[in-house]
């Protein structure tokens, strides 16, 4: 390995959804193993507020946030269009960041020496270039969305842009990995959706240029995804698996202000159905209902992490009735790791499906956009460690055959020790000689070392 040295590395992190803090993991492993370089973390005062007071007790010293403009004009009214922040933010990001940038070594009196970047930021590329630095990209998914965005131009020449009536159920057969991924699991804005919005152009300009990046990595191991670790190895210059993150450094204490793990401490062991459709999205109204129609019908135990503006859908006297608790926010990696807990009822991002694989809990999928749908696709096809719900939607018949094919029939046994031998794959990948933790090292060399040869 080459001499870790007084390095400066500059990270661009995608203050929305749940991009930042996964990326804010993986840099404090990297500044506790090179405690000499400095870390210039950028992020909006909402996000870096937001991930560094959860995350402040595995903070290293060499670490610091520095606050961008979240691109929202001065008196700005929002119009209630779909990702407007987004859009606002984005088109404003790189002249934001590369001032914050030009902050952050005028205050630590170093210059920039490697450029860490979320991927949506494409532009990194340009601002790398300007500075003489390598561009190591963070995808915070899986390789299968990952290649869903490499293999845009190949998918489009295959199917066409002008609509895929008909066509949903074939599969991308001619992307190496990919057999079992369907057209309609694919994240919108490849061949269906709004191909002109900002996200698909976005995304597309984004998968045309990663592979001239030094380096891209992401929090997962190869060994579960064996052949299109091969594949896109072919098409990065470095593609580093490096998870998961969650086996790799223990978590850090979270506060369980709700007492779901006391409450868990009294169910029997794999009852318990744990519910969370992240911190993005909710699902509408009747889904809801139905859900709770179901959990109720089913008489199981659960858990359900629900936002208290969404409790109004609920049917009457159902907290009273049932068998559980809904809280407006669990410790969901303690949860998922909790031996009482038998099934997750999910959206399906990647950061939930690798906490449940890690606790050796079977999904329940309602996928809502974004990479929910290879992830489905993942889970129930190849790893076959859980199910999509029939036809996308939450009923409650849907759900009570769902919930009761996991918790009760032999299928739901199979999830489990399918589950048993991927986090066994898993522990190995970040054990002393394993190929995430070898992975992590070429990472170290890579960002904290002078010698990028």
């Amino acid at each position: 390995m080459s001499k870790l040295v007084d390095t400066h590395v500059a990270v661009l992190a995608f203050p929305h959804g749940t991009h930042a803090a996964p990326l804010l993991a993986i840099i404090n492993r990297l500044a506790s193993a090179s405690p000499k370089t400095l870390f210039s973390f950028f992020g909006t005062a909402q996000s870096n507020n937001s991930i560094f007071f959860s995350a402040s007790q595995l903070t290293p010293p060499n670490v610091k946030a520095y606050n961008v403009d979240d691109g929202v004009p001065e008196g700005y009214v929002f119009v209630g269009k779909p990702q407007e922040d987004i859009e606002l933010f984005m088109e404003a990001a790189p002249q934001n960041l590369r001032k914050a940038m030009e902050l952050a070594v005028e205050e630590t009196g170093r210059k920039v020496s490697c450029l860490v970047a979320d991927a949506f930021f494409w532009f990194a590329k340009e601002i790398a270039v300007e500075n003489g630095v390598p561009w190591v990209s963070f995808w915070t998914a899986g390789a299968c969305s990952l290649s869903s965005h490499v293999y845009t131009d190949l998918i489009r020449e295959k199917f066409g842009v002008g609509g895929i009536v008909g066509r949903e159920d074939e599969t991308l057969n001619f992307i190496p990995g990919m057999s079992k991924v369907r057209i309609r699991d694919l994240p919108e804005g490849i061949v269906f959706g709004n191909l002109e919005s900002f996200f698909s152009r976005m995304l597309h300009r984004m998968g045309q240029v990663l592979p001239e990046a030094t380096a891209v990595f992401l929090n997962s191991c190869e060994e579960l995804d064996p052949d299109r670790t091969t594949d896109l190895k072919s098409k990065f210059k470095q593609y580093l698996n490096v998870g998961p993150f969650i086996l790799a450094t223990p978590p850090p204490s979270v506060p369980d202000p709700y007492g779901c793990l006391t409450w868990l401490d009294k169910q029997k062991a794999a009852t318990v159905v744990y519910i969370s459709f992240g911190s993005v999205v909710t699902p509408p109204p009747n889904e809801l209902v139905a859900l709770a129609e179901a959990v109720e019908a089913s008489q199981v135990p659960f858990i359900w992490s629900l936002r208290d503006k969404s409790k109004v859908h609920l049917p009457n006297g159902f907290l009273e009735r049932a068998n559980g608790m809904v809280v407006p926010w669990a410790p969901q990696r303690d949860v998922l790791a909790h031996g009482a807990v038998g099934v997750f009822i999910t959206h399906g991002g990647w950061n939930s499906l690798v906490e449940s694989i890690a606790g050796g809990v079977p999904m329940i999928f309602r996928p809502f956009f974004g990479d929910h749908g290879v992830n489905g696709r993942m889970v129930e096809d190849v790893w076959e460690i859980g199910v999509i719900i029939e036809s996308g939607v939450l009923t409650k018949n849907r759900i009570m055959r769902s919930l009761d094919l996991i918790l009760a029939q032999e299928k739901g046994k199979k999830m489990r020790e399918n589950l048993k031998e991927v986090v066994a794959l898993a522990q190995i990948s970040v054990g002393a000689n394993g190929s995430s933790t070898k992975n992590f090292k070429k990472l170290l060399d890579l960002v904290c070392s002078q010698n990028h040869a």
